[in-house]
């Protein structure tokens, strides 16, 4: 499963035993309590799902650095270039 989709149901998740904790405290409406478990979900994923947050960000940044690589290849070939560098990719690594 990709870790977007597990951080994505992670945080409904919690977002969800937020809600049905706060189900069962009276007097206050159904607009409030969805609006404080929305707060506390949110503030409590920043803690408990930081692992997930990491492979997300690991999975977008690989994705990222793939597609540079590829558009630097293509550039290098339609600029008429004979040896295409097979590090392309690893240039902006550097200069970052």
């Amino acid at each position: 499963m990709s870790p977007a989709v597990k951080y994505t149901l992670a945080r409904l998740v919690l977002f969800l035993a937020v809600f049905a904790a706060l189900w069962f405290v009276p007097n206050l409406s159904l607009l409030l309590k969805l609006m404080i478990a929305i707060l506390v979900s949110a503030a409590a994923s920043w803690f408990l799902l930081r692992n997930l947050r990491d492979d997300v960000t690991a999975q977008v940044e690989s994705a990222v650095d793939r597609r540079k690589a590829e558009k630097d290849r293509l550039r290098a070939a339609l600029a008429g270039e004979d040896e295409v560098p097979a590090d392309a990719g690893e240039v902006h690594k550097t200069q970052a």
